[in-house]
């Protein structure tokens, strides 16, 4: 059959979007079947390749399920808040909406130039007021709950975007979006209290289907540990130095303390502290410090030590000295730690460096070359009450003398910190708070809602810190909800991750002006059966999204503690070079020239054949051309199509029935794609093809390219579509091969090759061996003296 690519694609994607072939609804007869992609950000660059990649494994499971009965929800929507569009507007002086608008058009036409089955009935876009209204909502509930709060503490600052970011915004030390380093800076920002569901975020990973780095990835990100709380009493003061330690056991090892440079101890005792201006000009100088930078292990170990106040060893009663030290975080457990540097490497190093004592307190190692690390296990010396006891035993002792004597006791510590929660930006939710002399912060009224963000023609963050949003009085000044006097608004936004954080909920019941979505819809659609997404997220949205759900969960607006049944991860598609793709470097693969040149389902079908889906893979140009030929010659399959069965190809017919069903489940779809050139190339050489046989092929095929399987489909005879059609199902009779070929010798040399059927008995097989015409001429007038069969494989005849 003739394939022109351009007018097969047009024609299909205008029969499945004008009849809305993927739109669904709450359909209770039905088993559901929800996937779930990562929505995108519309950039103004629109689709890369690597978009088609993270769609394309969940738009085969959508399609597969359609058709094996499913009530498939595979929707798709657009994250528009945040700086790269507000950037972008600022530098091109036009309004962050215009850029919005214009950005989402042109990725909803990328993707249905792809042939994606999302439901684009069920678009949401979080710039949306109707949208943002529940975003809004929400917060006001986490407010009303105590879970969303002010604090004055020291952020993650980046100087270029002008933003406060949260720890998972700046990992490595800079800032998501810009990559500038960021600084420590003092301010007064929104929180949310993602630290009081530590625990159950930690829990509810156990009944995640996922891959093994996912999970740990979140584990090590909330960072739990069990240990004990130890107050060290500050001498001649009311003051006690409470530490968080995970290795109580070690008490007696403890011979200095380290606090952070803003602990509120330098400011209460600065009359006291007698070199207050060296410890004045190392505060400054942490300042300019990343927090990256901060906790480095491998930098130079620097501090201050206190002059005028010491530390109190609760078990020892020995004075140890006090350090001020940069690498000592306020916003860790309890911005002190307590020393014990005969068994860790960096406080040896910081001992060394400024003459403190080292005591060994488990045996094992050198004390006067290094700290002695391996101490998981061992025994405990120069411990008093703990001297003779295991690493284990000592623990358990240790506890119990700490909370007798009243000066600790055990506790769980967790590395995750509450969730910054604001921006001081234009392009972002306002947060539905207003400050109020008389009340305080009081959230409005959920019939309020939403409080819309005012129209700006000026809306470049200023350099004092402060949103946009502050200079718009008309929006700024208020009245209270509460007592009806004048008040202000709150001005800084919502950070992007907001409207993330629940938007697969909105899907389930997108145009509900009366809630989120509608219970008996979440009861029909949650859990997710299947979300997507890269591993960059995993630490930021998947936990911030799993921690709203929790939270809907336990007030009721939701059905199901955890939002997702599975969670998978692409790897990235790099450039040709190996590199990351990127404009700068020239390397990025534009989707829309591919499938210009070659098709939309030629890209498909390669962007899932170039390597295992869950790796990170180059680009390669030469392999488009492959995967066009793979179809053209699946095209050409039609001319054999006759109403004449055929069993020349059964077993591997079936075999690829069964193994593409299992790759596909499997996340292995460039093995489900090399399973199927690989039928194609044997049906190109029977003598024909049963129709029934043909329809089975081009069903497994459908999922990955849909455009070129629906001609062939409709070229056959018939008037339905494919989207509904029934996925194939292999028979297991028909997975071993009824007959095979096998080796005949004579005194050990190949001299033939016979067809048995795999039921035959020996002395069948030895007499069709005999027979053949080679054979004959090898045995004739010679005496046989033995017959060997080895089953199923090969004839030996002795002569």
């Amino acid at each position: 059959m003739e394939y022109n690519h351009k007018t097969v694609e047009a024609k299909w994607q205008k029969h499945w979007y004008e009849n809305k072939r993927f739109s669904v609804t709450e359909d209770k007869s039905k088993k559901k079947y929800y996937s779930l992609v990562e929505f995108p950000y519309p950039s103004g660059a629109g689709m890369h390749v690597g978009h088609i990649r993270a769609y394309a494994s969940l738009e085969i499971v959508s399609r597969k399920r359609r058709m094996e009965g499913y009530n498939v929800l595979f929707p798709i929507g657009f994250d528009a808040f945040g700086l790269p569009t507000e950037n972008y507007a600022i530098k091109n002086n036009i309004h962050p909406r215009q850029v919005t608008d214009q950005n989402i058009k042109t990725f909803t036409n990328q993707l249905q130039r792809t042939g994606f089955s999302f439901d684009f009935d069920r678009v949401v876009d979080t710039t949306d007021e109707k949208y943002y209204r529940w975003t809004q909502w929400i917060f006001v509930q986490l407010f009303n709950k105590g879970l969303a709060f002010r604090d004055t503490t020291y952020v993650n600052y980046c100087p270029s975007c002008k933003v406060v970011l949260s720890n998972e915004d700046s990992q490595g030390g800079k800032c998501d979006r810009c990559e500038t380093p960021v600084v420590q800076k003092e301010k007064d920002v929104w929180f949310l209290k993602i630290t009081d569901y530590a625990e159950r975020l930690l829990q509810g990973l156990k009944e995640l289907d996922t891959l093994p780095r996912i999970r740990i990835e979140q584990e090590n990100w909330i960072g739990k540990s069990t240990g004990a709380h130890v107050d060290f009493k500050v001498k001649d003061t009311d003051e006690s130095l409470m530490v968080y330690t995970t290795r109580p056991d070690t008490l007696y090892g403890a011979t200095f303390m380290v606090i952070a440079p803003e602990h509120k101890l330098l400011v209460k005792y600065h009359d006291r502290i007698k070199n207050m201006k060296d410890i004045h000009d190392y505060q400054d100088a942490a300042k300019l410090k990343t927090e990256f930078e901060r906790v480095e292990l491998q930098k130079d170990k620097t501090g201050v030590k206190i002059d005028g106040l010491v530390a109190i060893n609760p078990v020892t009663n020995k004075e140890i000295p006090i350090f001020v030290a940069d690498y000592v975080m306020i916003g860790y457990g309890t911005g002190a730690i307590m020393a014990v540097p005969g068994h860790d490497s960096r406080d040896y190093e910081f001992a060394t460096k400024f003459g403190c004592d080292i005591v060994e307190v488990i045996k094992g190692g050198d004390i006067e070359k290094e700290a002695y690390t391996d101490t998981a296990e061992g025994e405990l010396v120069n411990s008093d009450i703990l001297n003779g006891l295991s690493v284990k035993e000592a623990k358990v002792t240790i506890a119990e003398y700490l909370e007798a004597q009243g000066i600790g006791k055990k506790a769980t510590n967790y590395k995750m910190k509450d969730w910054a929660f604001n921006r001081q930006r234009y392009w972002g939710e306002p947060i539905p708070i207003v400050h109020c002399d008389k009340c305080g912060m009081v959230a409005l009224d959920e019939k309020d809602l939403p409080l819309v963000l005012p129209e700006m023609e000026d809306f470049e963050p200023g350099e004092d810190g402060q949103s946009p949003l502050a200079n718009v009085p008309e929006f700024v000044n208020t009245t209270c909800p509460t007592c009806g006097g004048p008040a202000k608004r709150e001005t800084d936004t919502m950070p992007q991750w907001a409207g993330s954080s629940w938007y697969f909920l909105r899907y389930c019941d997108p145009h509900n002006n009366e809630e989120l979505a509608s219970l008996e819809n979440l009861k029909y659609w949650m859990q997710v059966d299947w979300y997507n997404g890269g591993m960059e997220h995993v630490t930021r949205h998947v936990i911030y999204s799993r921690f709203w759900h929790q939270f809907l969960f336990d007030i009721g607006a939701v059905p199901t503690e955890e939002p997702y049944k599975k969670r998978t991860a692409q790897g990235m598609i790099l450039g040709e070079d190996g590199d990351k793709m990127s404009k700068s470097k020239g390397n990025v693969v534009n989707p829309l020239e591919i499938i210009e040149e070659f098709g939309a389902d030629t890209l498909r079908v390669f962007t899932l054949f170039i390597g295992d889906y869950e790796q990170s893979t180059p680009w390669n140009p030469s392999g488009v051309k492959g995967a066009k030929r793979f179809l053209d010659k699946l095209a050409r399959l039609a001319e054999k199509v006759s109403d004449k069965p055929n069993d020349e190809y059964q077993t591997t017919l079936h075999k690829t029935i069964k193994a593409v069903d299992e790759d596909i489940e499997n996340v292995k779809f460039n093995t489900a794609i090399a399973k199927l050139m690989s039928l194609v190339n044997e049906l190109s050489k029977a003598t024909h093809i049963f129709k029934e046989d043909y329809e089975k092929v081009l069903k497994l095929v459908n999922p990955f390219a849909p455009h070129i399987t629906e001609e062939l489909w409709e070229s056959l005879g018939h008037t339905e579509d494919m989207v509904f059609a029934s996925w194939p199902k292999y028979d297991p009779t028909k997975l071993v091969e009824s007959t095979i070929e096998i080796v005949v010798s004579i005194n050990g040399k190949v001299r033939d090759k016979i067809s048995i059927n795999i039921d035959m008995s020996k002395e069948e097989v030895l007499t069709l061996a005999k027979s053949t015409e080679k054979i004959q001429a090898q045995i004739a007038g010679k005496e046989i003296r033995k017959e060997i069969y080895v089953p199923k494989k090969l004839v030996n005849i002795v002569v």
